[in-house]
């Protein structure tokens, strides 16, 4: 049969891994492909930099328009991420007549609909299973497993560096920055890990996932996104003591006819199996309404998870599964949810002050939540050194962690508020919701 002629935008971490994979299993994916897989044209930044993967000079160019438009490939695979230009090489590749297979979660999250519309238009696909879970393969389950189902909430872990630094922190006492430095490298966070711990990662993830299975466009500016950068192993290790494990969650339900959404460091009982879930993995937990909850892992950071993803989206579109089921998936909502207010939003939350070790400190804490209808439900006070212990003794600082009964965002950030003008506290002040 004639091969399925694929090009390259970008030759990156994720570029090198899906090209090793093509070069390396060339006569199994043809096997399972049912034709071969070749490459012929990739767009490179700097035709002189060294690679990992030896293709021949002919086949790379410094300019992608030139693979978008290239009457020889069928496929393009656009690996260079960020919006701008790669909206431009997505869309002259669909106006070309290709496919496009992506892991640009920014890309899909903020222009994903009008992308999808003008694939259908010209009755092209779009794949992008990388550009969610990685090795997780959450959008063919969507596109197919699940497709019996109205799905009614999310709760994912979708970004496995955050997942790894919280790791390396809880189980071998690792600081922050060290892990941070580990996970750079193991190859699971970049050179500049803003975008993965700020929370900003899995908040594009998630309004995929939301556009996808709840049928509501979100952008990360409209809700709740907060990432893993200001916790401490001492909120690790509270966290632990009152039972839970710390995740950055993701997630997104129906309440009452609205959508409620975040993407925060959340509290989550042990016990549960997003709470299990260690290392650069991910996982993602659905809930249908006829299936109930199920659960979906693999690991989600690293060159070749992602690299698996791309190549799997390939295989797809030679068999003709991503043309079938890509204008399902994406179909246009019909009734997009309106979003739950932020103010509304009802949680427990965990809290940890640092406060001044003196007489009435707690009795102006209790009444500032108090005033503002947070109610407590359990306090944490490990006991400071007597002053006559330490020499020159000023006033002791001590970590003061409140658990709330369920409350709302909206008093929490009140009660946050008046707080801020109490002499007796210190920074940093850290709140997390709790994921029961």
């Amino acid at each position: 049969m004639e091969p399925l002629r694929i090009g390259l935008i970008g030759l990156g971490t994720v570029g090198s891994g899906v090209v090793r994979i093509l070069l390396e299993q060339r006569e199994l994916l043809a096997r399972r492909a049912g034709r071969p897989i070749e490459i012929v044209k990739v767009a490179v930044r700097d035709l002189k930099k060294a690679r990992e993967v030896s293709l021949p000079a002919d086949l790379l160019t410094e300019d992608p328009l030139e693979v978008a438009n290239a009457p020889n490939v069928d496929v393009v695979v656009e690996l260079m991420g960020g919006l701008t230009p790669a909206k431009q090489y997505v869309e002259a590749a669909l106006n070309a007549g290709k496919h496009v297979v992506t892991a640009n979660k920014a890309l899909l999250c903020q222009h994903g609909d009008e992308l999808f519309r003008l694939a259908k238009t010209s009755q092209l696909c779009i794949a992008f299973e990388a550009a969610v879970a990685g090795g997780c393969p959450i959008i063919h389950v969507l596109g197919q497993t699940m497709t019996a189902n109205r799905i009614t909430a999310i709760e994912a872990i979708v970004n496995g560096t955050s997942n790894f630094i919280l790791t390396e922190m809880y189980h071998n006492l690792e600081p922050y920055d060290d892990a941070v430095f580990k996970a750079q490298q193991l190859g699971y966070a970049e050179a500049d890990p803003a975008l993965d711990v700020d929370g900003t990662d899995a908040a594009q993830k998630l309004g995929i996932l939301t556009l996808l299975a709840l049928g509501t466009k979100v952008t990360p500016d409209q809700f709740i996104v907060e990432g893993i950068d200001t916790i401490e192993l001492s909120d690790l290790g509270y966290a632990d003591e009152l039972g839970y494990a710390v995740k950055l969650l993701a997630s997104a339900k129906v309440v009452d006819g609205k959508l409620e959404l975040h993407t925060q460091p959340t509290l989550i009982r042990h016990e549960r199996p997003i709470a299990q879930v260690d290392g650069p993995y991910n996982m993602i937990a659905l809930t249908g309404d006829a299936v109930g909850q199920t659960w979906f892992s693999g690991m989600g950071a690293g060159q070749m998870a992602t690299a698996s993803a791309v190549v799997s989206d390939i295989i797809d579109i030679a068999v003709g599964r991503a043309q079938l089921t890509f204008p399902l998936l994406t179909t246009e909502p019909t009734n997009p949810l309106p979003l739950q207010p932020l103010e509304e939003i009802s949680r427990r939350y965990y809290l940890r002050l640092n406060v001044e070790d003196r007489p009435n400190v707690m009795a102006e804490i209790t009444g500032i939540l108090g005033r503002n209808g947070v109610s407590i439900a359990s306090v944490i006070q490990h006991e400071a050194p007597e002053p006559d212990d330490v020499p020159n003794p000023g006033p002791s600082i001590v970590p003061l962690v409140i658990m709330t009964h369920r409350t709302t965002e909206g008093q929490v950030r009140a009660a946050r508020r008046e707080l801020d003008s109490l002499r007796c506290l210190r920074e940093p002040r850290i709140t997390m919701p709790v994921a029961d």
